[in-house]
């Protein structure tokens, strides 16, 4: 069966753009599971609930402290970040010699819970959370219409990408993090916290999730199940790209996104199963994720 597709320009470029700021997301979220996972060897299944808490902080602050949204992208993956290493401090340090499966049903459960939680006190519903006045309007070009906040989020996803890919690649804090996963014994001779090392890499992690909540509450509203939404999806991106891989879970985070955009513009009824087609695909022919280091 042949398609025929009758699409303008303007609508396959907004696809697009909608590709880009899922792209965005999913960029964020799995370049924090990846962290996570590459520097502690943790499954993080709670990630798609701290995205959610990132999201809510940013509305309590808005409403409960008169913090604005710009404060809120400060605050909230502090606040957050700090939530994420007591928990690793409380529970996930408790489990860490054990086999990785146990990582991901505690953290499967912690989802389950924090969720719960909140589904409870919020319901379902969403709640709205304004756009910056800086960032209202948008571009009239030639070719679509470009909303300045659509546009601030893809900036602002990508430039948190690279500056955590370089910081952990390029650096000498980045040659410790990578050690310490390596040989922690060797890195402690030379004077180095490995413990604390790693609660701050989870909580890194952990505010990365947060970062993309508060960058997600203007688009997508602030609502409990926005976490349990994404992290199949995020999931696979980690997978596809290579689990621990960063510059991986970057790259595939964005092309993914664009992908399920242009799907939608070609065959819109596979526009929610692909990513998951292509990690079959990914899965059959490189076990290990196209970035990732065959064990």
């Amino acid at each position: 069966m042949l398609l025929t597709l009758s699409i303008s320009p303007m609508q396959l470029f907004g696809q697009l753009l909608i590709g880009l700021i899922n792209g965005s997301f999913y960029a964020l979220l799995s370049l924090g599971l990846a962290v996570i996972f590459g520097m502690l060897n943790v499954v993080n299944f709670a990630h798609g609930a701290f995205y959610m808490v990132g999201a809510f902080t940013a509305y309590f602050l808005l409403h409960y402290a008169g913090a604005n949204y710009w404060w809120a992208l400060i605050l909230s993956p502090l606040i957050v970040g700090g939530l994420g290493a007591l928990s690793e401090r409380l529970f996930i340090r408790r489990i860490a010699m054990l086999d990785p499966l146990y990582g991901l049903l505690l953290t499967f459960g912690m989802a389950l819970v924090i969720e719960g939680l909140f589904q409870n006190e919020f319901g379902s519903s969403g709640k709205p959370y304004p756009t910056p006045a800086l960032l209202s309007g948008g571009y009239l070009l030639p070719f679509m219409y470009l909303p300045k906040y659509r546009a601030w989020v893809i900036v602002c996803s990508f430039v948190v990408c690279m500056a955590t890919w370089f910081a952990i690649e390029k650096t000498r804090l980045g040659a410790y993090l990578r050690a310490a996963t390596e040989n922690p014994t060797l890195v402690r001779a030379f004077g180095i916290n490995v413990p604390l090392m790693i609660t701050a890499t989870y909580g890194f992690g952990v505010a990365l999730a947060a970062l993309a909540g508060v960058l997600a509450a203007p688009i997508y509203q602030v609502r409990p199940g926005m976490g349990a939404d994404t992290i199949a999806v995020v999931f696979a991106v980690v997978v596809i790209g290579g689990m621990g891989s960063i510059l991986g879970s970057i790259l595939t985070g964005f092309a993914l996104g664009v992908i399920e955009g242009l799907t939608k513009v070609v065959y819109p009824e596979a526009s929610n199963t692909v990513v998951f087609v292509i990690m079959a695909i990914v899965l059959i022919i490189r076990p290990s994720g196209l970035f990732g280091r065959a064990t």
